[in-house]
């Protein structure tokens, strides 16, 4: 689509031509247009992949925009500070999702009609400019993220009595953060990924009026000092606090279980000691939880169980202690992360109470028996990690009646809030997301750790059952998990054959059997797998023909199949030839040859003794039917003993043999 055909509409006001594929005049061609727009939305227009496009030029000839969204197109050059000087009326300015570079130079003539100001996702550095208040002093929404601005926030943001959304995220910004904009009444105030610094506790404290506060990814420090709850008036306004990635230390405040609108908590990453607060079972709005990765120690609480609970992060900490009712019954929960801590017992058989469940996480604790069939009533799982305990028995086969379906809650919804206009009625495009806090998990799969949110750990599936004391054979029916991305049964006790009902897992990318008491041949099946891009049967007694390299097998090294030594293939360089191979004539294992050796003594024992009684038959039956043989014999025996009486050795014999018989 072109722009040319506009230009001679004289009554044109409002030009939406969003999400279109537009072709871009040639900078030398001077497009004047017979209009005057009050509203443009030229988002997500241009598809080219130029290094470099610049503005329309009609742009120049507007003097009366209120409404400008030329948001991800990839314009770049410096920012156009024209734009803003030419439109004294302009009410909403949208330029995120661009290239444009070096400062953010801004009008020298005030305009009090401009609300929203959003140049975010650009390349824009330097300072913040300290006139934006004067200049604009009726922001309502200020979006700066995703830039390079260093230096101080301008005190002066924190005056600005309109005011009432800040992101300044994503930046390189230093020094403190003013208290008085922490204390004041905005809807959000997010700074996070900068290189801020000093001690933020004593201004949240006094945060009566702010909703959501995003300080996560920075150098904050200082103590979450407890304080006395009888005393103090708490900032109950608060909805959303994400305090992760800092320098914060000391017990986590029993205030925070005042917070009665709180719904979603993130302190993860820090350096927090001590117990779960008890007094966090007060916080029946809470949704979101994430204290892992801190130093917290003692028991989960049983009361830890809010009615609206989704997703609860409680791992990289020294917890101890059963399971016991901490969540039970929380139909709620979708994400239940207790990995490496020191938990030990069993996983209850409650847990199918848990009936939104959808991703569970316990590795690296000290858990131990049997895996409960109960998981497999939980019909919304689709990531389980039980990895680096001690469970035992053998894996149960009704894990393969998991359908591992893809599901929305796995992550957190985010909505849009959108603004209208006052005059037209129309719905303007801009928008942002009603929340900053995301859904995250670390699933090893492929070998490595991943960390998995937003879309991605909405489709991702799993089981990890690795490093545990796992016996039996695997259960042929986890070949019916079709929608599985990752298998890992490796470092167990697991015997028998590979199933070729494995063949069916047509989604899965990962696939490790390694370091177990396998036996038999690798199903040739599996070669249909298309999408597998780590296979491993390492350290196994595998046999016989590694599977054919074609498609992704041959993709695979040898090292995927090392610790076999009966395998053969050409990928090891050892022919399989009937001679070398050990399947049907092949070189017996261990046991088979001590079965064979104990086969052979009892052969020999029995043929002896056969070979012993016949002999003596035949010398008794001789000497029974020829009596001169016989006479002859009994002659012979005599002088023998006869012999042996009179001898020292004879003497000593006869003793002893009188001394046994008497």
């Amino acid at each position: 689509m072109s722009l040319v055909p506009f230009t001679n509409l004289p009554n044109l006001k409002f030009l939406y031509i969003d999400e279109n594929n537009m072709v871009m005049e040639p900078s030398s061609y001077t497009l004047i247009p017979k209009f005057q727009l009050r509203e443009i939305n030229f988002s997500n227009c241009i598809t080219s992949q130029e290094l470099s496009l610049e503005l329309p030029t009609f742009l120049h000839y507007q003097y009366d925009l209120r409404f400008v969204d030329l948001s991800g197109n990839n314009f770049s050059g410096t920012f156009p500070v024209w734009l803003l000087e030419n439109n004294t009326k302009l009410e909403e300015f949208i330029l995120n999702g661009n290239s444009f570079k070096g400062r953010l130079r801004l009008p020298s003539v005030p305009n009090s009609n401009l609300a929203s100001f959003d140049i975010s996702d650009n390349k824009l550095q330097g300072q913040i400019s300290s006139n934006i208040c004067s200049i604009y002093p009726h922001l309502e929404f200020i979006f700066l993220s995703k830039n390079a601005f260093e230096g101080n926030i301008p005190p002066c943001l924190s005056g600005m009595k309109d005011l009432f959304f800040l992101d300044l995220s994503d930046n390189q910004l230093s020094g403190r953060v003013p208290e008085e904009l922490i204390m004041k009444s905005l809807d959000c105030l997010r700074l996070s990924n900068n290189n801020l610094s000093g001690n933020v506790v004593p201004a949240i404290l006094k945060a009566n009026g702010l909703l959501n506060l995003y300080l996560d990814g920075n150098n904050f420090s200082g103590e979450m000092v407890n304080v006395d709850v009888s005393t103090f008036q708490f900032p109950t306004s608060l909805e959303e606090i994400d305090l992760s990635n800092n320098k914060l230390y000391g017990k986590l405040p029993r205030w925070m279980g005042n917070m009665s609108d709180l719904r979603r908590l993130a302190l993860s990453n820090n350096s927090f000691e001590g117990s779960i607060p008890i007094e966090f079972c007060r916080l029946n709005y809470l949704e979101f939880l994430d204290i892992s990765q801190n130093n917290l120690s003692g028991s989960i609480p049983s009361c830890v169980n809010p009615p609206h609970i989704e997703h609860v992060h409680l791992h990289g900490n020294r917890l101890s202690g059963t399971l016991s009712l901490a969540f039970y019954n929380s139909s709620s929960l979708v994400t239940l992360d207790l990995g490496e801590n020191n938990l030990t017992g069993r996983i209850p058989k409650w847990i199918d109470t848990l009936s939104s469940l959808s991703v569970l996480l316990l590795r690296a604790n000290h858990l131990q028996g049997e895996i409960p069939v109960q998981l497999c009533n939980l019909n919304s799982l689709s990531i389980i990690d039980l990895s680096q305990n001690m469970f035992s028995g053998s894996i149960p086969s009704c894990l393969g009646n998991l359908t591992l379906q893809t599901h929305e809650n796995k992550i957190i919804q985010h909505e849009k809030v959108e603004r209208f206009l006052t005059e037209g009625k129309t719905i303007i495009n801009h928008s942002f997301a009603d929340s900053y806090i995301e859904e995250r998990i670390d699933f090893r799969t492929k070998s490595w750790f991943h960390s998995y949110g937003g879309n991605i750990l909405q489709y991702m599936t799993g089981i990890d059952l690795s490093c545990n004391k796992l016996t039996g054979q695997i259960p042929r029916e986890l070949g019916n998990l079709s929608e599985i991305y990752s298998l890992n049964l490796s470092h167990n006790n697991l015997v028998g054959v590979i199933p070729s009902s494995f063949s069916k897992l047509k989604q899965i990318e990962s696939l490790d059997l390694s370091y177990n008491k396998l036996s038999g041949e690798i199903p040739n099946q599996l070669v249909e797998l298309n999408t597998l891009e780590v296979f491993s049967v390492a350290y196994n007694n595998l046999s016989g023909s590694i599977p054919e390299s074609k498609a992704q097998f041959g993709t695979f090294i040898e090292n995927s199949y090392e610790g076999n030594p009966f395998l053969c293939g050409p990928l090891l360089n050892k022919s399989c030839s009937k001679a070398d191979a050990p399947s049907t004539e092949s070189t017996p294992s261990d046991d088979d040859e001590g079965e064979d050796n104990w086969v052979d003594k009892y052969v020999f024992c029995v043929s002896f003794v056969v070979s012993y009684v016949v002999m003596l038959l035949t010398v008794f039956i001789v000497l029974y039917i020829n009596p001169h043989w016989r006479r002859t014999w009994f002659s012979f025996v005599g002088k023998c003993v006869t012999t042996c009486r009179y001898s020292t050795m004879g003497n000593f014999i006869v003793y002893h043999i009188s001394k046994i018989c008497a």
